[in-house]
């Protein structure tokens, strides 16, 4: 098994609309003193366990000085026995970067960079509460492409309120026309606790047309095929060899650390989590404390539904039947006939003698076809 390092960054300049994930603004004080305490537990973290990737994830990680993040680049290094050519990203807010920055990160080790583009268009860019122009995004780029970097990432945001078809066209038509080795493409989600979700609750925004986020992801399977990238991924797109080897990790059910405020880890026998708030956090490992404020076991039956659920968001590659019944000591059918009868009865898996996959009526209906394994025996 592979095993992945993930590095949080909670801070961030202001916060997007949509945003529910673990980040906050105004703690510029706890940058520094946040990273020294990364470094502490990344060191406490492992003892020469060998790890392929780091992922520095957020939040907004370009927030943090290059040279700090070199820090635990080398911690992460020092730790655990990691390969000379590990892949190294970083997420980045294309308004926070410019090329001295990126030509610092790549000095440090970093290999592999994510922008949140989100999307082409002033209006959604607004309505999201995104502080950066598209214009930055192309700046981000080709600053990117002169510092060194040939493995670039941008996100986008689709389904939005107020988006149409032919707004979506020109985000992807645009974000194309940038040459990124990689896209990841996710539908808007209406989380509560954040702004947009309270818009939507009072009727001063429209809720998302689910059949209109499905055209747009119809177009964008088309766009990205037609400009050569390979949809390895139900939300994840890669020009050959551009894949990104963390999230595989993930969709492989496979171990990973995670370190920092509010940060997950998993053994796949057991998840733990770390405080949420980067001052307890910061507290807890400069007084010598663990930082895990909880934990679960993954019992087999868990581990075998997730393994399904995971990999079979890998659109090219699915669930291996010899690597599945290698791990779990029993044939896949022996586990999942049942299930395995019911999506082949509704038009949503494919089996071949090697393999599990969705076939393309399972793309757009994944969450049903990937609900048929939770649960299990």
């Amino acid at each position: 098994m592979k095993t992945g390092l993930y590095l949080h960054v909670p801070f961030c300049r202001s916060r997007c609309n949509y945003c529910d994930f673990n980040t906050y603004v105004g703690l510029n004080d706890l940058y520094e003193p946040y990273t020294r305490a990364l470094q502490d537990e990344i060191r406490r973290g492992g003892q020469g366990q060998p790890a392929e990737t780091i992922f520095f994830g957020g939040g907004t990680p370009s927030l943090l000085k290059p040279e700090w993040i070199g820090d635990l680049i080398r911690a992460c290094r020092e730790t655990f026995d990691m390969p000379a050519n590990a892949e190294v990203t970083v997420e980045c807010n294309p308004g926070t970067v410019d090329l001295p920055y990126l030509t610092g990160l790549r000095a440090q080790g970093v290999n592999r960079l994510s922008f949140g583009a989100q999307s082409a268009d002033p209006a959604e860019l607004k309505l999201l509460g995104r502080e950066h122009a598209f214009a930055d995004v192309g700046a981000a780029i080709a600053a990117a492409r002169a510092a060194g970097f040939d493995s670039v990432n941008l996100d986008l945001i689709f389904g939005l309120p107020y988006q149409s078809l032919d707004t979506w066209k020109r985000t992807m038509d645009a974000t194309l026309a940038l040459g990124p080795d990689h896209v990841s493409l996710y539908a808007l989600i209406i989380e509560q606790g954040t702004p947009m979700h309270d818009w939507v609750r009072r009727g001063d925004v429209p809720y998302p047309d689910p059949d209109a986020a499905a055209d747009m992801y119809d177009h964008a399977e088309a766009s990205m095929r037609a400009a050569g990238f390979t949809h390895y991924e139900i939300s994840n797109w890669a020009l050959p060899g551009r894949e990104c080897a963390h999230n595989v990790i993930y969709w492989h059910n496979e171990p990973f650390f995670g370190f920092g405020a509010g940060a997950h880890s998993s053994s796949v026998q057991r998840r733990w989590w770390n405080a949420r708030r980067p001052a307890d956090y910061v507290g807890r490992i400069q007084r010598g404390e663990s930082a895990e404020m909880g934990h679960e076991d993954i019992d087999a039956v868990t581990s075998r539904g997730e393994t399904m659920m995971m990999g079979l968001r890998l659109l090219e590659e699915g669930v291996s039947l010899s690597a599945f019944a290698q791990r779990y000591g029993a044939p896949l059918e022996q586990y999942y006939a049942a299930e395995l009868r019911e999506g082949l009865r509704l038009g949503m898996l494919d089996i071949t003698p090697d393999r599990v996959r969705l076939t393309e009526r399972g793309h757009f209906l994944s969450n049903q076809a990937l609900m048929l394994f939770v649960g299990g025996k």
